[in-house]
Parts: structure tokens; C-alpha cells; sequence
């Protein structure tokens, strides 16, 4: 009787010993698990030399590290401030809460229809891959799903993710389309590069004028048909120092195809030539904007043309901006801009 009661006791031990043993595997392995689900972050960005972006639409763009910095799609050089921000949430990117299990299959639902897929390389790895979708109601959190790289299969469980210390959504920094990840610099010329500038007014065409520079302290000013012109110095090199860091405002080339061909066929009111002290020139061709009924209702004033933005063309052409005369309008000048104070009567 005392052998069997021994032997009792024994197995429920032995039975106990097993349920806590796949009891501990079993949360160890769902807390892994879960911890792996969540883990969108890549702390070293210094790593990342590729970041590929498509979304359900098929649209996509490739963001690739060369020597000169980062390139749009292998063409162009990327915006340095979007780059910044995208590699900065990459690092920064958490878990702000599970997707509560009534709204989860909702989520997945939505975002199978709309989310763009994120792939982040270092080197030929791929080192990262998830999904980003749509924000929640409170618009302080975005709904995202990270990819299981050893089986290249989507974890179940979504997440609301966030930047810590960030009120607002992060899907906005996740775009796909290319001209707005090109870099929006697209003058920028230091005195000593500048062989000469030439600007033409078509609506004034005897206001127009060549600067030539023989050095960074000596210029020439002429009228188009030659005649020389008297110019302040202070003026001349204040002037010749805007070239700097001018940058559009939206690239409109490959976006409003009926307005890019309306601008590409318009007559230019101005058109600035300007050559490098290597022989090459650039030219760059300004066409009015049309002002709207709401704008002139703003402003009280009817204007026939738009007074904050203009279009212009650039690179033989082929490309259109949209630009802002604030940034512009200091370059946009006639002769007479540059002619010295007349002396003050004592």
C-alpha cells in the first residue's frame, strides 16, 4: 500500500515537472516571438546602403548610398533633408501598442489593400523588411507589420508604431514617388566658378544685361548690345553671392503632364544663361504663373500673374519647377539693379 502511494505521488511529480517545463518553453517561445514581431528598428543607419520602397500600386522608388551621397532610382541626387528624416525614423521607429485583437483582422484587412513595403539593405543584405499602412483615428500612431527574414513570411501580429517624443503619424516619410526624393538644389554657384551671366527680359528687352567677371573683384556690366555700364561694387558682389544654394520648390515634370506642356510651350519672360569658368552653360527659362480669383481675393488686389510663384525650365528643357519668387527674385533683376548711389548733396 505504502509502494503504491509512493508510486502516486512520483508520476503526478514527474507529470507536474512536464507541464511546467512546456509551460516555461511556451511562454519563453511566445515572448521571443513577440519581441522579434516588434523589433521595426535598425539602430546602426551608418550601415544602410539601400532602401527600396513600393506600394500596392506598383509604384516604387530605390534610395542607394554611392560616394557622392545618396542617388534617387541610380539618376539623380537625393534630398539630403528627406534622407535625413527617413534614416532617422528607420533608428527611432517603436512599438507604441498591439493591435487589439477586435480591430486586428480590420487592420490586416486595410492593409492588404494599402501599405508600401519597406526593404532596407546593408550591402547586398537584406537586413530589414516590413510593412508600413495607415494611420490610426488619433493620427499619433501608424499601423505596421514587420517580415520574419528567415522565412521571408509576414509575422500575425500587427503593431501601432510611433517615434517617442513624436505627436503625429510616420507613414508621410515612407513616399514612393520620385521627384519629390530628388534634390531640390538646382543653382548654386560661388563667385569664383562664374565665368559670366547673362539675363534676358523679353518683356524688356532694354533692360537686359551680361555680367562677366574677369576675377571675383573685377566685373564687367553691358547692355546686350555691348554698351558698358557703371555698377556698384557692394551691389555686384552681393549679387553675385545669391547664386548660392537656390533651390526649387516642387519638381512638376513627371506629376501635371497637361500644365508641364502648357509651361514647356510658353514664352519665357526670362531667360538666364549662366556659364562656368569651364565653358559650360546652364540656362534657365521663367514663365509667369496665372494668378486665381482666390488668390487676388487674398491679396484685394487683381493680379494677372501669380506674385509669389512662377514656373521654370531647366536642364535643356526637360525638366519644369514650380519655384517661389521669394528664393528667386533677388536673381531676377534689370541693370539698373546694380547702378551706383548718386552721390549725397552736402
Amino acid at each position: 500500500m505504502k509502494n503504491r502511494s509512493s508510486l502516486f505521488i512520483i508520476s503526478v511529480l514527474v507529470a507536474l515537472s512536464g507541464i511546467s517545463i512546456y509551460l516555461y518553453k511556451t511562454r519563453h517561445s511566445t515572448s521571443t516571438l513577440n519581441e522579434e514581431a516588434r523589433n521595426f528598428a535598425v539602430q546602426d543607419t551608418s550601415s544602410i546602403t539601400k532602401i527600396f520602397m513600393v506600394d500596392k500600386s506598383g509604384k516604387n522608388v530605390t534610395l542607394e548610398k554611392s560616394k557622392s551621397g545618396w542617388l534617387v532610382n541610380g539618376k539623380y541626387p537625393a534630398r539630403p533633408d528627406g534622407i535625413s528624416l527617413l534614416l532617422y525614423t528607420i533608428k527611432m521607429i517603436d512599438v507604441k501598442s498591439p493591435v487589439a485583437n477586435s480591430a486586428k483582422k480590420n487592420v490586416i484587412k486595410l492593409m492588404t489593400a494599402r501599405s508600401t513595403k519597406i526593404e532596407i539593405y546593408s550591402g547586398s543584405e537584406l537586413i530589414k523588411q516590413y510593412y508600413v499602412g495607415h494611420e490610426n483615428q488619433d493620427n499619433d500612431g501608424t499601423y505596421m507589420i514587420l517580415t520574419n527574414l528567415d522565412d521571408n513570411k509576414n509575422y500575425d501580429e500587427p503593431f501601432l508604431t510611433h517615434i517617442p517624443g513624436f505627436n503625429g503619424f510616420l507613414s508621410v516619410r515612407y513616399f514612393v514617388d520620385e521627384a519629390d526624393w530628388r534634390d531640390r538644389l538646382v543653382i548654386n554657384y560661388i563667385p569664383p566658378q562664374i565665368s559670366s551671366i547673362k539675363m534676358q527680359l523679353f518683356e524688356h528687352p532694354d533692360s537686359s544685361f551680361v555680367i562677366k567677371l574677369n576675377s571675383t573683384t573685377n566685373f564687367e556690366l553691358k547692355k546686350m548690345n555691348g554698351e558698358v555700364l557703371p555698377y556698384d561694387e557692394g551691389k555686384m558682389k552681393q549679387y553675385l553671392a545669391y547664386f548660392q544654394n537656390i533651390n526649387y520648390e516642387k519638381l512638376l515634370t513627371t506629376i501635371k503632364v497637361r500644365l508641364v506642356d502648357s509651361v514647356l510651350t510658353a514664352q519665357p519672360y526670362v531667360k538666364m544663361s549662366i556659364t562656368n569658368t569651364r565653358g559650360e552653360e546652364k540656362e534657365f527659362n521663367f514663365v509667369h504663373k496665372y494668378s486665381t480669383f482666390e488668390l487676388n481675393q487674398k491679396y484685394g488686389v487683381d493680379y494677372k500673374y501669380d506674385p509669389d510663384r512662377l514656373y521654370m525650365r531647366f536642364d535643356k528643357d526637360k525638366e519644369v519647377a514650380l519655384i517661389q519668387y521669394y528664393v528667386f527674385g533677388k536673381i531676377l533683376q534689370n541693370y539698373s539693379y546694380f547702378f551706383p548711389k548718386p552721390p549725397v548733396k552736402k
